[in-house]
């Protein structure tokens, strides 16, 4: 008899997150290549399906519901999960039919994943709507959940601050990776070209939320000495002005700063690997997507010292308090920007979907 695990995969249909969309489908495609005898992968999907430009190869079945993803986060948020059915269910995101089921009896789990604990550790930056939901999803997850996933044990501490015993018993940790298959494109130079960027400059990530903080970032690149451009990713849109608001604030001149959006992973490579560094000094406990992307492409690294980057850097990174974040930087891009180089290509070795996903199937065992 073959067991199948069921992946949410409404990030794939309507994605709320390019991280975390791609976080969904690398994940599924490693637990396909990493499936134990006598098991396979499904899908759980909002309507209208997953396109044919996102499929999956391998997949063995595709649990398609007749709402579409808005309608359907609705409905489990209240705990209203029709047409799921049981067996093993596992959701990369916190998002997932979390309702009353007998594990032992009925051979139904549901496993849930959490990225980050924005609604609980900087909520005044998020539309209360937003807070509302993921707070009560939380309490589900709670309630519901047979083993919730977080990227860190740093996170897991953070986590316990904010949740109740109940729920912190089921916490497991299981690593994050870059999106499967990052590398640097042979038409990086032409991906830099088309996104109007120069040839070398220190990337950054985030908005003008506080909690991104950079207004500390950009500072440090002042009290570094660097002279060159500055790129900074993932910049919500509407946010530019902002964005040249806080570099100007901190001694950078608006022609030096660059603002991108979310892109995708190759041009994400590309920008990337023409970096002389980067530099984040986000105290959050979320997983650094952009810090893991740039050890994957052998990037010094300057960062904040947190428990959160301090676990995922290690010593591929020049950490430091946030006041001393412009000494850390000069040397990311000066006396020790070879060493990081070696060092950040030997840690991204660490971070790989295939790891992850043999974890998660002696997670699904255990339970």
């Amino acid at each position: 008899m073959t067991v199948t695990l069921r992946v949410v995969l409404d990030q794939l249909v309507a994605p709320t997150s390019r991280d975390l969309a791609e976080a969904s489908a690398s994940l599924t495609e490693a637990l396909i290549a990493t499936a134990p005898r006598g098991c396979d992968v499904g899908a759980i999907v909002p309507s209208p399906g997953i396109a044919d430009d996102e499929a999956i190869a391998g997949l063995s079945s595709e649990t398609r519901l007749s709402m579409r993803r808005r309608e359907l986060a609705a409905s489990w948020q209240l705990g209203v999960a029709p047409g799921i059915g049981k067996g093993l269910i596992h959701s990369p995101t916190p998002l997932a039919p979390l309702v009353r089921h007998d594990r032992v009896n009925e051979t139904h789990q549901i496993v849930v994943t959490l990225w980050d604990l924005r609604a609980w550790e900087s909520p005044e930056e998020l539309p209360k709507a937003e807070v509302l939901a993921a707070r009560a999803l939380l309490s589900r997850v709670g309630k519901h959940a047979d083993a919730v996933i977080v990227p860190t044990h740093a996170m897991a501490e953070r986590l316990a601050e904010v949740a109740k015993s109940k729920l912190v018993k089921k916490v497991r940790v299981i690593g994050g990776a870059p999106a499967a298959g990052l590398r640097v494109p042979s038409d990086a130079v032409g991906r830099l070209r088309a996104l109007d960027l120069p040839q070398t400059f220190v990337v950054a990530a985030g908005g003008s939320a506080a909690s991104d903080a950079l207004d500390v970032a950009f500072s440090a690149v002042v009290d570094s000495g660097w002279e060159g451009d500055v790129v900074v990713l993932d910049v919500p849109e509407g946010d530019e002005r902002a964005i040249a608001d806080l570099a100007s604030a901190a001694g950078l001149a608006e022609g030096r700063v660059h603002a991108r959006g979310s892109l995708d992973r190759w041009d994400r490579a590309a920008v990337l690997s023409h970096a002389t560094a980067f530099v984040t000094a986000c105290t959050r406990a979320d997983w650094p997507w952009r810090a893991v992307d740039a050890l994957t492409v052998g990037v010094p690294i300057a960062a904040v010292d947190t428990p959160v980057l301090r676990e995922v850097l290690a010593d591929a990174a020049a950490l430091a308090p946030s006041d001393g974040l412009g000494a850390a930087l000069s040397r990311a891009v000066g006396e020790d920007a070879e060493r990081l180089r070696v060092l950040a290509g030997d840690r991204a070795k660490g971070f790989a979907w295939r790891a992850s996903a043999e974890r998660v199937w002696a997670l699904h065992a255990e339970l």
